[in-house]
């Protein structure tokens, strides 16, 4: 049971899904569990608090798993920047052979990545800027609809329009991201043109997921309507989970001369961490797609991996199969 892609192909793994790189989620348990599973795990650089610690993540996923996983490097402007060529040079040092890039201007990172024989893979939200991260060089795009978790652009395109067009002007290999959960996503994105899938939110809930019991069941009984966005002032959209947290961001963000500093103390990550690990769903951010509608258990990630690509099998060569069967008789 797989399906083969030209990402398959690109990457070394069984099966064309992928484990988005997550803040705090992405750590050596689950990527291996991902990697183990036939997928491909990914490994959240800046979730570790140095490039050393990254060095020994990236040692620890080794120990879990001898297939291949990779390394989410995010590039965001900041006014006092993490080390990033730090980080860089550690994934590259570590002999990581997939990297997935995302965020502000990623050249220098994608030119030092490809001088080393990485496979890059870059995250984006828009079609213009996929064309410029190929025209780059990278190998690969992830593309993200408006459906996502974390930041979708301000385009507000959502995946039924953005993966075809994407297609329809790209040359490499392209995986789709946002509202993925199960084999129908997986089936719908390869007939509109995509390589494979990536999911984030889906992933969270899972029994290797690093996070708290009460996060994964929050995900379960929560559903498609079961987010915010935030930042829209701010043009830098965010999509969360609904929460009081995000209820009283988008609040305070709606009133009359909002700045950013009156919801900052609401929005750091550090709180959003201690929401993740501690289970305690009103102490900050958790970050979640709208994918939440369709996830209904908390699996392991290999019987999430087999039931999805069985599923999409399944769709792809029985139900649309018979379709067109029953469509050439009546003709």
């Amino acid at each position: 049971m797989a399906i083969r892609t030209r990402f398959t192909d690109l990457c070394g793994i069984e099966h064309p899904i992928v484990q988005g790189g997550m803040m705090w989620v992405g750590r050596a348990e689950l990527a291996a569990a991902v990697s183990n599973a036939g997928g491909l795990g990914i490994l959240t650089a800046l979730t570790q608090p140095t490039p050393d610690d990254l060095r020994r993540e990236i040692e620890r996923c080794r120990t879990m798993t001898d297939k291949p996983f990779g390394v989410n490097l995010t590039i965001l402007p900041s006014v006092n920047p993490p080390p990033y060529a730090q980080y860089r040079k550690a994934i590259i040092d570590s002999g990581v052979t997939i990297v997935e890039t995302a965020g502000h201007k990623p050249q220098e990172h994608v030119d030092d990545f490809k001088a080393h024989g990485v496979i890059v893979v870059h995250k984006c939200t828009a079609v213009r800027h996929a064309l410029s991260a190929q025209r780059m060089g990278v190998d690969a795009i992830s593309i993200d609809g408006f459906e996502c978790a974390g930041h979708p652009g301000e385009d507000d395109i959502p995946g039924l329009i953005l993966i075809p067009a994407a297609a329809d002007k790209l040359t490499i290999p392209m995986i789709a991201s946002g509202g993925f959960g199960d084999g129908r996503g997986l089936a719908a994105a390869l007939a509109l043109g995509a390589d494979g899938i990536n999911m984030g939110t889906r992933f969270c809930a899972t029994v290797e997921a690093p996070i708290h019991d009460n996060v994964k069941q929050f995900l379960v009984d929560n559903d498609e309507r079961g987010t915010n966005l935030i930042f829209r002032k701010f043009h830098n959209t965010g999509r969360v989970a609904k929460n009081s947290v995000s209820d009283q961001v988008v609040e305070i963000s709606l009133r009359e001369g909002a700045v950013f500093q009156d919801i900052q103390p609401l929005v750091s990550g550090a709180k959003g961490r201690v929401a993740l690990e501690t289970g305690d769903l009103d102490a900050g951010l958790v970050w979640a797609g709208q994918v939440q509608g369709l996830i209904h258990d908390i699996p392991t990630c290999d019987a999430l991996i087999r039931r999805i690509v069985g599923d999409a099998e399944a769709i792809i060569r029985g139900r649309l199969s018979d379709m067109l069967s029953v469509e050439l008789v009546a003709a």
